[in-house]
């Protein structure tokens, strides 16, 4: 038997108000202990997969954050669906049925819920094992609890007999008189857990609900989503019913086992001070028994000659309440409904949308980033600094030419998109510095010098003449009457075409001779002088580069793109081979992208899209930024997360997004408001910026690195490329002027 823990995390918890909201309901909060109620779940369920088994997770779409760092806290991986909207736990245990009927048809869910209190765990797990038996054999079997005293709380379950037996009766919640009777007359408590047989449970509402059965069928996202699916669009078609009423009241296969573990549903504040962990914050008793108090750190609470009352505090509420009338909370709420309706949730602050966070970036840029880079960060006749210290002061020591084509590109670009502040002057001194202190006696750039000028590296790199070929068309952009710079990119390609190999592209210098990188900034410097010169071979030597990606770099089966090669152009051995980076997935399809529009090509198209997909699996859930590597099986090799990849995703979405039509659009747009969303964490706003960002969220202490800020602009100017084109209103005016 395969054991599938299904936990479901619906439910919003009024009972518990001001406490629970619906951005963050009772299951996300620590009820009774340290833990969450969902984490609690997590710890007492997890065990029950076994090896063949998965956890699985079903929750709402607002709530993917608190499922997923609470998942990572505990290090348990799960499959996690989503809802797109609340459609109660008949549809959402249908759609786990179905993910895990296609996983595994002969899986046994055992669905449970987020927010019960189960002390004891093992009990638990023995009773879920015992069921889980009986529902292999073809029975659906719910978990009774023996109550230990009358509850008009719970449900309640009339079994046939004693242990696991046939259901007779399932009943709704009695008065105080009736659930006395009922205990007296052997009833069980309905604890809302769940065995059957995934197939099994979508035939039952095949029968009995139909709707749901089909909505969940049509629901399920495809195979390879990852491990983290929103549920398409045809959840929302499903009715919105329970379990009990859409199958457990109406089927011949309903079971019951009887179980003594101590269990709470934790649904009122009454059962939270039951539990005897109820208690948050600092608090003084002074003569009061009884009583449970949760309040946010920071805040004293006093109690003063009373008994059973349950006070919390909120930030922006106060509860106080008779612990005896824990179930009429949900009447206080719904008068807050009609007289302060701000007061039901945090009303937390939405994410920042696409054309918010490019202004904002537009601003960041034209009053803090580039007036700072070009003061602070030019150094005279050395050219731009290496990197500004965090309290902007620059950092001596010896340069690259990549930091000077790189920087000259920056601020050739800010002229383009109207700044107004001293682009001339620095473009100057980028070129200045490379003409004099980098340039070889043969035309091509060395890869550094010291600070008096002295060279320390003479190794040409075609990375670094890639950028110096950028720098040139990027200023001759700015300076279109400035025809020596197509002289000097000429000859300087020219050079690098008599080194070009017999298999196609080009050799880099270096212990990794064989590489992807290099050459796709050797394609992004031929295409941005395609748009500037009527010489001819810089289309040809684009298209050579481009035919050698689809042919070569990019793995047919897979759609990724590997970074390393043998002299053949095949993957190289070991480690090398199957590194998988997805900044340049990311940054391949905006450049094959661009390719296949000015060529006509649907083939090119097909593999950027393809290479976007690859790319967009290395951003982790958790923290939504792009991871620096994975392995070509698609597991993480570093979770660590540089700035530039977010920059990556977020031209690729867009362009990609520019492509596409409506539906697809709409999803690339959020993607790249995810992406620029994502890129802020990095920036400070006296404008630097951290460079690498540590799986816990920190980052490595260190000066923010020269060779960022290309990246930033380059994501910038694909931000203001699209402004005023039809789908991209929201970007209309983005400039820098």
């Amino acid at each position: 038997m395969i054991l599938y823990p299904v936990i479901l995390c619906g439910g919003g918890g009024t009972r518990l108000w001001p406490a629970s909201r619906p951005s963050r309901p009772k299951q996300f909060l620590p009820m009774s202990g340290n833990r969450s109620l969902f984490q609690d779940a997590v710890v007492r369920t997890a065990p029950l997969a076994g090896v063949d088994g998965k956890v699985v997770v079903v929750g709402g779409v607002a709530h993917r954050g608190w499922i997923l760092d609470q998942l990572a806290e505990l290090g348990v991986e799960a499959e996690v669906l989503l809802e797109p909207e609340a459609r109660d736990s008949a549809p959402a245990m249908a759609a786990a049925a179905a993910w895990i009927q296609r996983d595994n048809p002969q899986g046994v869910a055992a669905f449970v819920a987020s927010d019960h209190h189960i002390p004891d765990h093992e009990a638990f797990r023995d009773a879920v094992r015992e069921a889980a038996g009986a529902a292999e054999a073809g029975r659906i079997v719910t978990l009774g609890v023996r109550p230990d005293a009358p509850s008009a709380a719970y449900g309640y379950i009339r079994p046939a007999g004693p242990g696991l037996s046939a259901v007779e009766a399932f009943v709704e919640k009695p008065d105080a008189a009736t659930a006395s009777d009922y205990i007296a007359r052997g009833y069980l408590w309905n604890s809302g857990n769940f065995m059957v047989l995934a197939g099994l449970l979508l035939e039952q509402l095949a029968t009995y609900a139909p709707g749901v059965e089909a909505a969940a069928r049509a629901c399920l996202p495809a195979r390879d989503s990852g491990r983290v699916q929103v549920l398409g669009p045809g959840f929302s078609a499903a009715p919105k019913i329970s379990i009990d009423y859409a199958v457990m009241e109406r089927t011949s296969l309903a079971s019951v086992l009887a179980v003594d573990f101590v269990w709470s549903d934790m649904g009122a504040w009454d059962a939270i001070a039951a539990s005897g962990e109820g208690d948050v914050g600092t608090h003084i008793f002074e003569d009061a028994d009884g009583c449970v108090v949760r309040a946010p750190d920071g805040v004293l609470v006093a109690v003063l000659g009373v008994r059973n009352l349950a006070i919390v505090v909120e930030r922006d509420a106060v509860l106080v309440a008779d612990l005896g009338r824990s179930q009429d909370v949900k009447r206080v709420v719904e008068r807050v409904r009609g007289a302060s309706p701000a007061h039901l949730d945090f009303n937390p602050v939405p994410p920042e949308r696409l054309g918010e966070g490019a202004r904002r970036l537009a601003d960041w840029l034209r009053l803090r980033a580039l007036p700072l880079w070009a003061t602070v960060g030019l150094q005279g006749e050395q050219g731009f600094a290496e990197a500004l210290g965090l309290d902007s002061r620059a950092l001596g020591g010896s340069s690259r030419s990549l930091v000077q084509a790189r920087q000259t590109y920056v601020y050739a670009q800010a002229a383009q998109r109207g700044w107004a502040g001293p682009w001339s002057g620095a473009v100057e001194s980028g070129l200045a510095a490379l003409e004099t202190r980098f340039r070889r006696p043969d035309g091509e750039v060395r890869a550094s010098v010291a600070l008096d000028g002295t060279p320390l590296d003479e190794t040409t790199r075609l990375y670094d003449q890639a950028f110096v070929l950028l720098a040139l068309a990027t200023t001759r952009a700015a300076r279109p009457g400035d025809s020596d710079l197509e002289t000097a990119a000429i000859a300087l390609r020219d050079r690098i075409l008599s080194g070009a190999l017999p298999n196609g592209g080009f050799r880099e210098a270096g212990a990794r001779p064989w590489q992807a990188n290099a050459q796709m900034h050797l394609l992004e410097a031929a295409m941005a002088w395609e748009g500037l010169s009527r010489d001819p071979v810089w289309a040809q030597l684009s298209d050579r580069i481009v035919d050698l990606a689809l042919t070569r770099f990019i793995d047919r089966d897979s759609g990724m793109l590997r970074e390393f090669f043998d002299a053949d152009w095949n993957p190289a051995a070991g480690e090398d081979g199957r590194l998988v980076e997805p900044g340049h997935q990311f940054e391949w399809a905006w450049l094959l992208t661009r390719h296949a529009r000015a060529r006509g090509r649907a083939d090119v198209a097909t593999a950027a899209r393809r290479l976007y997909a690859v790319g967009r699996a290395g951003v982790a859930e958790r923290s939504g930024v792009a991871q620096d590597a994975l392995n070509d099986d698609g597991s993480v090799r570093s979770a660590r997360a540089r700035l530039w990849p977010q920059t990556e995703w977020l031209k690729a979405a867009l362009l990609l997004a520019r492509e596409s039509r409506d539906g697809e659009r709409a999803a690339l747009l959020e993607d790249a408001a995810a992406a620029l969303r994502a890129l802020w964490l990095y920036l400070t706003p006296d404008g630097l910026w951290r460079d690498k960002r540590l799986p816990d969220g920190g980052f490595v202490d260190e000066a923010a690195p020269a060779s960022s800020f290309y990246h930033i602009m380059a994501a910038f100017d694909q931000l203001a490329a699209l402004s005023g084109e039809p789908g991209f209103e929201a970007l209309s005016g983005l400039d820098l002027g």
